[in-house]
């Protein structure tokens, strides 16, 4: 990053909006002048104020969330007020479909893409949107404005599919006891809101040593299975690996197994880390003649430190990982590394 050629851009993130692992990014976007870049996930803005801050370059960032889209036009504003015009292009969907939201736009070949796995501060704390059951609100857990809510799916879903969804999304172990409970209320009323919910949930599942609301497990499934969050994030990672220019880099950053574990596998595999089809297999002979075109960033997922959690106790649970096309001279290198810009 060059001090003399950075913008005069404000990096203090919009009241609310604490963006995580914020320097870890950073460090391993390493964004410099002339390049694009992704920011598949704006939410509040944190991560693409301290890129466009970082260097001149284009920034394109993607969001579901209209309520996103127009905290990012407020930026634009301000980088046109600072600088005569906005490098910042907003775009609306599912960073999931980057590549064809991009491709009609005419974006180049990326040089860099980051997205953030996790809710935006905005959506947990607007109780309207239902996403926290520390707000009371309709449950509608939707991260855009289309499709069925929470409520839909908790309200018309049979008990061993809500339970299911409860189970791989959620990981709550007691998944049929809640779901079972869920469907005996719902039989006397609708549940509506996400006071009620919660109360129906704690109800059938004791609380533990580790403090964690009894309700967290079901809300994240029943949030994670609304949105499609998973398929939108091994769709997003396979576009955003392929869109990379050399040398181009994508960091991840997760908050919960299910999570990271995608971005482990499509990353490794990419680096040529996962092992390979059977010997028996003729896609065998492919692959051993096909030296990965990635190197990992980070050989292991790196953490937020104490005073970042501390200041702000959202990001303990973040995981941050990275991974570089590699510059066609160098594709035979293929060892995981912690290398740093």
């Amino acid at each position: 990053m060059n001090a003399m050629t950075t913008p005069p851009l404000s990096t203090t993130p919009p009241p609310g909006h604490v963006p995580v692992m914020l320097a870890e990014v950073l460090q391993m976007l390493a964004p410099r002048d002339g390049a694009t870049y992704l920011d598949g996930t704006f939410g509040g803005g944190g991560y693409a104020r301290a890129i466009l801050a970082a260097a001149r370059c284009t920034l394109w960032a993607i969001d579901r969330d209209p309520a996103a889209i127009r905290r990012g036009e407020a930026l634009q504003a301000e980088l046109r007020a600072a600088e005569g015009a906005s490098r910042l292009h907003m775009v609306e969907g599912g960073f999931g479909d980057m590549r064809a939201l991009l491709q009609e736009r005419g974006a180049p070949a990326l040089d860099g893409v980051v997205l953030d796995l996790g809710v935006s501060s905005f959506q947990i704390d607007e109780g309207a949107r239902g996403f926290s059951f520390r707000h009371d609100g309709p449950l509608d857990m939707r991260m855009g404005d289309t499709g069925p809510t929470a409520a839909d799916i908790v309200n018309r879903t049979d008990e061993s599919d809500l339970a299911d969804i409860l189970y791989q999304y959620g990981e709550e172990r007691l998944s049929r006891r809640v779901a079972r409970a869920i469907v005996a209320a719902r039989a006397q009323e609708p549940i509506l809101t996400t006071f009620r919910l919660a109360e129906i949930i704690r109800s059938v599942v004791p609380g533990d040593r580790s403090g964690i609301d009894p309700a967290t497990r079901s809300f994240q499934g029943l949030r994670i299975h609304v949105n499609d969050e998973l398929g939108q994030i091994r769709s997003g990672l396979e576009q955003a690996l392929e869109m990379l220019a050399p040398g181009g880099r994508l960091v991840v950053v997760s908050f919960h197994s299910l999570e990271d574990r995608l971005v482990k596998q499509a990353m490794h595999r990419a680096a040529g880390r996962l092992p390979g089809p059977s010997r028996h297999d003729p896609r065998s002979i492919q692959a051993r003649d096909e030296a990965p075109a990635f190197r990992l960033l980070t050989g292991r997922t790196l953490r937020p430190g104490d005073a970042e959690c501390r200041a702000n106790p959202r990001a303990r649970s973040a995981r941050l990982r990275a991974i570089e096309r590699l510059p066609i001279a160098d594709t035979s290198d293929t060892s995981p590394t912690e290398r740093r810009p």
